[in-house]
């Protein structure tokens, strides 16, 4: 009688098993908590020459949310990747602290606590999800209704007031969501889905013009549609970064689906051709390329330093090593310093030394995710994987690139760290999602399965 996978694990020796790294882990988590806590305690030390009073409390609070995720993880998903969870933690913990930092400087608003209250909503989706999808796979069932639901989430805002020159909120009283951040996981399932049962057709077609292998008609006209759909996003609520963020996504995993090099050439030309027409068309698009080519054009002209100048001043005062948490200016980039522009704070205060580090870490979070689609071996889990890491690594992308005058502002939100709800909840359901894809890939064929 054969024997099953599950019973070769229980007659394994238990140490002939390999490690799950769940004790990394915890000891990463331990001290993820203990550098957002010390720089709260940084910033109370510096503004008002004492520790916080709720310094406990915040520690208690992330330590708590923290372990919970831990536990749900060891117990559903024992051989996920152990870096994934901490990393989360310790970017939302800093993002905590810079709110907080900047909340000092605006008496009026408490953005800090709101923010925790978002983060623990986002953890407890995380737990959900590791605890209840036992197979990422069944999420292929569902990719085409998914997309039409991310579908209407992109086009409901457009019935609400424009916020800030673009329609990409919906707000009901003091209530308010960004239905876009949940549509791109939605998005990236549907891609993965289509992509994996259509890449051979997608892969083997086409004509060969000037060096490069152009796909027919046919297999074209899937990009043709989503280029329609991202140029119709950037028309109708005037939202560069989530359009640039949407078509950047399915061209990367269109090419890892083909190896085709031609798919990232077409994508680059729809692209550019796109902002380029509505960069015209659209007044509020068209600004913030004018920014982009002048930033200190307003200096200038005697009117002030506008938000892209405030930015690069912070940046340029920070210098090497930064003023230190909560003894920079960079409020003065005014309301949109918790948001779009909370990575000028990160530079001004922790320096160039402490925006590198943080750069490190997306870099690692979104390696990981890589590294797990590498190694699985269905194809809609490779391109789901790949999927939900380049979402993180394009946004950073846009967000770094905007406040450094790199590439135009695109208004989008710093994975975990900006003020945001939506965008907390969103990214920690990406991690939940590469945490079941990790603990797959990771699984020795002798695991018992749980």
């Amino acid at each position: 009688m054969a024997t099953t996978a599950a019973t070769t694990a229980r007659r394994e020796p238990a140490g002939s098993r390999p490690g799950t790294g769940r004790n990394v882990e915890l000891v990463l988590l331990l001290g993820a908590v203990a550098i957002a806590v010390l720089g709260y305690v940084e910033v109370g030390l510096n503004i008002d020459d004492r520790v916080p009073p709720d310094a406990a409390e915040y520690g208690a609070a992330l330590g708590g949310l923290a372990l919970v995720a831990h536990l749900a993880i060891r117990w559903r998903a024992r051989y996920a990747d152990p870096l994934l969870l901490p990393i989360g933690v310790l970017l939302n913990g800093i993002g905590l602290v810079v709110i907080y930092r900047l909340d000092r400087a605006t008496p009026n608003s408490h953005a800090a606590p709101t923010q925790l209250l978002w983060s623990t909503l986002g953890v407890a989706l995380c737990v959900a999800v590791v605890v209840l999808l036992r197979d990422h796979r069944v999420l292929q069932r569902y990719a085409y209704s998914g997309a039409l639901v991310a579908l209407v989430l992109l086009v409901v805002p457009i019935f609400f007031p424009a916020v800030y020159g673009s329609r990409i909120w919906i707000t009901i009283g003091p209530f308010s969501i960004q239905p876009g951040e949940f549509a791109k996981i939605l998005l990236v399932i549907f891609f993965a889905a289509y992509l994996a049962a259509h890449r051979d057709t997608l892969a083997l077609t086409g004509r060969r013009i000037w060096g490069f292998t152009l796909p027919v008609g046919r297999v074209l006209a899937p990009v043709l549609v989503i280029w329609a759909a991202f140029i119709g996003v950037l028309v109708l609520e005037t939202d560069l970064g989530m359009s640039l963020l949407y078509f950047g996504i399915f061209v990367v995993m269109l090419y890892v689906a083909t190896a085709r090099i031609s798919w990232i050439a077409i994508g680059l030309v729809l692209a550019a051709a796109g902002v380029t027409v509505v960069g015209w068309l659209s007044p509020h698009v068209h600004a913030r390329v004018d920014q982009w080519l002048h930033p200190l054009a307003s200096v200038a002209a005697g009117q002030g330093a506008n938000q892209i100048a405030q930015s690069l001043f912070a940046f340029a005062w920070g210098g090497v090593l930064g003023t230190g948490l909560g003894l920079g200016h960079s409020i003065l980039i005014g309301f949109a310093a918790k948001s779009d522009f909370i990575l000028a704070t990160i530079g001004e205060e922790l320096g160039l030394v402490g925006m590198v580090a943080l750069l490190l870490l997306y870099l690692l979070l979104v390696s990981r995710g890589y590294r797990t689609g590498i190694a699985l071996r269905d194809a809609f889990g490779q391109l789901l994987a790949i999927g939900l890491a380049t979402i993180v690594a394009l946004q950073v992308f846009v967000v770094a690139g905007g406040v450094l005058d790199l590439i135009p502002l695109t208004g989008a939100t710093l994975p975990f760290i900006a003020q945001g709800g939506s965008s907390v909840v969103t990214n920690w359901i990406i991690v939940a999602l590469l945490v079941r894809l990790s603990d797959l890939a990771r699984r020795p064929e002798t695991a018992e399965e749980l």
